[in-house]
């Protein structure tokens, strides 16, 4: 069915108490069940596997994936297939919509993890405690959630601001509950089909995988003499540099420097195809861009220059340039300056962002706030008393757990938290109006403001910025997750307790998946934080909080005179692309901060995505007449495919390194 909506003269009109009075009368679904048992259960299973696929392409991707609309119609298809089988009874739509909401919740639960924590942990080579990491990740980002609940009642049900994201949930469940079921269960069938063929493809190029199916299942190394396991590369160049290696072929070189030193390699990664997919052309080429510029034209010249050099560790051992040791030795600096600059940049030439705080800001717009005896909304809101009590006390808690945890300064922690609430309202904003939270921007505020203050301790600006992303990104995603409820009729109370189910459900799946991934112990037991950023993981958002991290703390007088040369040409290049952007309405092919972040990611997975984005590009214009069977696949369906290839291929991925971690 239509959903109810008010028109814009009654949003710009009425009061709020006239607009929670009709949202009352005509969309609230009254008891119809939402948080149930099985709701919650399901949210909070979807949700952890989610994240944890979140989890994995963060970490070689500095992505984040969304799974809000994949967590939807999981759960439709689930419950729609055992209905039919007579196993259990079919979900409510507001049921399916709290499964979405704490699935999603649970995937914002990552970000830390690839990005500020990661980065604390290579600048300081320290390694946080598990249950350090957990109960800062919890706190924060239950702040997150009670900072948001106030200004939910501004922005949905007064301001009745957009927030496309969730704006398209809501769309998703009612067509999925009203009639396009089929639609629904089509689109399932896509993701899972997808995702099998995606596993099985990183089932049969998995290391751990086929030593775990030749070595303990099979027992080949007994009754047939294998001396090693076999498996298909996804490396695809392998097999010629293997041939060349035994034939003498011609190796391809850049100014004398190997190409596979480079890192230009031909990968074929079903997750990458999925993630450029997401992407979009325009992202995918301007990552390729970067990748093209740094690693086929710069790098050559500065390893010829002796700005990029093989070095030794203090044990003597050399180590080799590589792919890694170009960027953290010099294109790491002018990939963070491009991807700064323009985010700021950016956030700066949307002005509604900003126009839409003050108005917050100064209050309310005409009429006067209903008064609990006759506010319709007292019983299903959550009462506001909660965030009048809880944010000072969680505020209190966060810079406790900041100081004990991390060693920030007690007055730089509370200092920190103004401003962390001011930015949190730009954020809610840039959600409600764009669907985007530029959260690592305006972390970057926080870091350079308390690195002025605090030079000599990377964490003082370090944890207060991640602090600032994480309170920020809850606060502006819960509001995010409650417009499709308010949509449906959902009790927003019950929402609130979903998403913090949620945060507790991706918390505890990813610490220890994290450990599991990028700080496997060694040989000795012993694990180290030179493991986190591997040929497997690039870590591309922790790079970029550990390049500004340095940056405040040493200055650039330690960098060769090339790189700083770069960074100024980077800075007047990513402020004139985005200006042109800003001018030409979005219309100009090129976004500077994916021109940086192809710079520190892999260039093997930047073509990997720039194909996949190319495919799906051009398959959508392929198929442009809906009805036919191409449009259903191509375009309605292209999510479904993009979520089944990233969450195959993740969920086998993390698999295989958890098997290399406890068999071999």
């Amino acid at each position: 069915m239509a959903l109810l909506q008010l028109t814009e003269e009654q949003i710009r009109t009425w009061t709020r108490a006239q607009k929670d009075a009709w949202w009352y009368q005509h969309v609230y679904r009254g008891n119809l069940p939402q948080l149930t048992v099985r709701s919650g259960l399901t949210g909070f299973v979807l949700g952890g596997l989610l994240a944890a696929t979140a989890l994995y392409i963060g970490g070689r991707t500095g992505i984040s994936v969304g799974v809000g609309l994949t967590s939807v119609i999981l759960s439709f298809a689930l419950f729609r297939s055992m209905h039919a089988a007579g196993f259990a009874h079919d979900l409510t739509i507001l049921e399916n919509n709290c499964t979405q909401s704490i699935a999603t919740a649970a995937g914002y639960m990552i970000t830390p993890l690839t990005s500020s924590l990661a980065s604390y942990m290579l600048v300081t080579g320290r390694i946080i405690p598990w249950w350090h990491i957990l109960l800062w990740m919890v706190v924060v980002a239950v702040l997150g959630v009670l900072v948001a609940f106030p200004m939910k009642r501004r922005f949905i049900n007064e301001d009745q601001l957009p927030f496309p994201e969730g704006r398209a949930s809501g769309v998703v469940l009612d067509a999925l509950y009203s009639g396009a079921a089929g639609v629904g269960m089509f689109r399932a069938r896509l993701l899972g089909v997808t995702a099998l063929c995606a596993g099985l493809y990183t089932f049969v190029t998995s290391d751990g995988w086929m030593r775990l199916l030749q070595f303990k299942v099979l027992r080949l190394d007994r009754w047939a003499g294998l001396q090693s396991s076999w498996s298909l590369h996804d490396r695809l160049d392998t097999y010629y540099y293997n041939a060349a290696a035994r034939l003498g072929l011609w190796i391809p070189r850049i100014l004398g420097t190997d190409i596979r030193s480079l890192g230009l390699r031909l990968t074929l990664d079903s997750a990458m195809l999925g993630v450029g997919g997401l992407m979009g052309i325009r992202v995918a080429s301007s990552c390729l861009l970067g990748a093209f510029v740094n690693f086929v034209i710069l790098a050559p010249i500065m390893i010829q220059r002796g700005d990029i050099v093989a070095r030794a560790t203090a044990g003597g051992a050399a180590i080799a340039i590589s792919r890694a040791e170009i960027v953290n030795q010099w294109a790491l600096w002018w990939g963070v300056a491009m991807m700064v600059v323009g985010s700021f940049v950016s956030l700066l030439g949307r002005p509604e962002i900003f126009t839409s705080v003050w108005r917050s800001l100064r209050g309310g717009k005409q009429g006067r706030a209903p008064r609990a005896a006759d506010d319709p909304m007292r019983r299903i809101e959550l009462p506001l008393v909660v965030s009048y009590v809880g944010v000072p006390v969680f505020s209190i808690i966060g810079a406790w757990v900041t100081h004990v945890f991390f060693g920030v300064p007690w007055l730089l922690a509370f200092i920190s938290l103004p401003l962390i609430f001011v930015l949190s309202i730009i954020c809610t904003n840039s959600m409600a109006l764009t669907s985007w939270t530029p959260t690592g921007t305006l972390a970057k505020i926080t870091q350079f403001t308390m690195g002025a203050i605090d030079r000599t301790n990377p964490a003082s600006n370090l944890i207060p910025a991640a602090m600032t992303a994480e309170v920020s990104a809850n606060a502006a995603n819960l509001l995010s997750d409650i417009k499709p409820g308010y949509m449906l009729g959902a009790k927003p109370r019950q929402q609130a307790i979903g998403h913090v189910i949620g945060i507790f459900s991706g918390a505890l799946v990813c610490v220890p998946l994290f450990f599991l991934l990028f700080l496997p112990p060694g040989a000795d037991g012993a694990r180290s934080t030179a493991t986190i950023v591997s040929e497997q993981f690039a870590m591309p958002a922790a790079l970029q909080w550990k390049g500004v991290a340095e940056l405040i703390a040493h200055g650039i007088s330690g960098l060769p005179r090339s790189a700083v040369v770069a960074m100024l040409v980077a800075v007047v290049t990513a402020a004139a692309i985005e200006i042109t952007g800003i001018v030409t309405r979005g219309r100009f092919p090129l976004s500077a901060v994916s021109i940086g972040l192809g710079v520190v990611l892999p260039p093997e997975y930047t073509l990997a995505m720039w194909a996949g984005a190319m495919m799906f590009w051009m398959m959508g214009r392929r198929y442009p007449t809906p009805g036919t069977r191409g449009h259903d696949v191509w375009n309605e369906g292209s999510e479904s495919i993009m979520a089944g290839l990233i969450s195959g291929s993740a969920l086998v991925g993390i698999g295989n390194a958890i098997i290399n971690v406890i068999f071999f």
